[in-house]
């Protein structure tokens, strides 16, 4: 198979793009700081603690370590080669073609699902504030603010992420504040429940070894997300600097905001409480904490980080489109841009994500559940593309453009490879679990059917 050298990139690079530079740095960093608070981890996290019980904080230890060494490796690919396809441009760059049109287009149709999940889930939550509304018009609602304002202007997007952002930074800041001092028993009304239900319910493994995989399955598929900076940092007025610093602060987020928030609420409430998975784990912690309105506030909070989420995918996925169509890998007319802006890659990716929330009505017992199990894996699909891709970069950057490499793998290859085996892990656990494996069954055969359409495509344009 064929591969571009760093001298000759992909066709048609992004540098040469006409995208617009409308991101400034707060916007970038901001979407760095609340990107990593995503709608997994208000949503799905219940469902984990529920399965593994208190060792939930070890789940999401294990899994969050794999998605720094992701974010890491990159991080570093990004930082050398600004890109609005990220992770495909690369794979593109490292393997060849197919590579990079398997890995972006199976997160295409990832994140345009994505968007109409989100919205279903923001929709619920509004048609519990106001019974009787038709939930679908919530989401039609919702898609067409988002769709509208991506169409406008990239700034658009990072203003409307700047302040979803900051507030679920200051949300769940002041939670982990809260929460400390609960713990600790100096939180007026409330007395520190010790390691009372650390150890009991059935002790800190209640489910053993099976509980404790389920939830860590539950955890890795609640830091997707992170890829967005990477993404953004292309339309950036500095995307070199702000891939590269929200790449050094990936550690300390992810362990302050996913594995210090699950220690805090399996501290202070019991694991197999009903609340956890009814009402969330962070609103049955506040409401725990009896704090009049909090519980209510978080799920305003829940349903900022949904409305986040569908945004941010919009974006994502329109501009992995764009780029894929600037390499030569998708319909042409998906990449017209005008004022900046690649509106009808917009356009369609909404489109596609409005047809998801209408098949959730129309096929909910045969088609839509299809759908979920062929994006259920997708994540760790493109997680692998990034560490071979970047096993394979290093070298070659080092030895044609090592002034590039402002961001370094660690203890590269050593922690490359320690990232691909916990990859390889994870694919053997979803094996064992019924229903994870017909997600990876399911994502396998989406993935293999592009990755032949990708080296077809790739052998008709060497032919040429």
């Amino acid at each position: 198979m064929s591969r571009t050298t760093l001298d000759t990139p992909p066709t048609a690079p992004d540098a040469h793009a006409p995208l617009s530079h409308g991101l400034k740095q707060r916007h970038l960093s901001m979407i760095a700081l609340g990107g990593v608070i995503g709608a997994g981890l208000f949503v799905g996290s219940g469902a984990g603690i529920a399965a593994a019980g208190p060792s939930i904080v070890i789940a999401y230890a294990v899994s969050g370590l794999l998605v720094m060494l992701v974010m890491r490796m990159l991080g570093e690919m990004s930082a050398a080669y600004p890109s609005s396809g990220s992770f495909s441009a690369h794979a593109e760059r490292a393997i060849g073609p197919w590579a990079g049109f398997t890995a972006g287009w199976s997160f295409w149709v990832l994140l345009c699902t994505a968007v109409g999940l989100e919205g279903i889930g923001a929709a619920n939550i509004v048609t519990g504030w106001l019974p009787g509304t038709p939930e679908w018009a919530w989401v039609a609602l919702f898609m067409v603010v988002f769709c509208v304002a991506n169409l406008a202007a990239v700034k658009n997007f990072g203003e409307f992420e700047f302040w979803f952002a900051a507030l679920k930074v200051g949300a769940i800041s002041l939670f982990l504040v809260l929460g400390v001092l609960a713990v600790a028993g100096v939180l007026p009304g409330t007395d520190s429940p010790g390691a009372s239900n650390l150890t009991g319910q059935g002790g800190f493994l209640p489910h053993g070894s099976e509980g404790l995989v389920v939830g860590l399955l539950a955890s890795v598929f609640a830091y997707g997300g992170l890829e967005t900076v990477t993404i953004a940092a292309a339309e950036s007025q500095n995307p070199v600097q702000g891939v590269a610093r929200a790449v050094r602060t990936a550690m300390w987020r992810i362990g302050l905001f996913y594995i210090g928030s699950m220690a805090v609420i399996v501290t202070l409430v019991p694991w197999d409480s009903k609340e956890v998975v009814e009402k969330g784990p962070y609103v049955a912690a506040l409401d725990h904490l009896g704090i009049p309105g909090a519980g209510q506030l978080m799920n305003v909070v829940v349903f900022v980080a949904l409305l986040s989420a569908m945004n941010a995918n919009i974006y994502g996925s329109s501009r992995i489109a764009y780029s894929l169509v600037e390499r030569g890998q998708g319909p042409k007319a998906l990449g017209r841009v005008s004022a900046g802006v690649p509106r009808v890659a917009v356009l369609v990716s909404c489109v596609f994500g409005f047809v998801c929330v209408l098949l959730s009505y129309w096929r909910p017992d045969d088609v839509f559940p299809w759908l979920l199990n062929m994006i259920g894996a997708v994540i760790l699909v493109v997680w692998i593309f990034i560490a071979v891709s970047q096993l394979l970069l290093r070298r070659r950057v080092e030895r044609e453009a090592p002034e590039k490499l402002v961001v370094r793998m660690w203890l590269f290859p050593a922690l490359t490879w320690v990232a691909l085996a916990g990859m390889a892990a994870i694919f053997v656990l979803m094996a064992r679990q019924p229903d994870t494996r017909v997600q990876l069954y399911s994502t396998g055969g989406m993935t293999l059917f592009l990755a032949a359409v990708g080296y077809a495509w790739q052998r008709a344009r060497a032919a040429r």
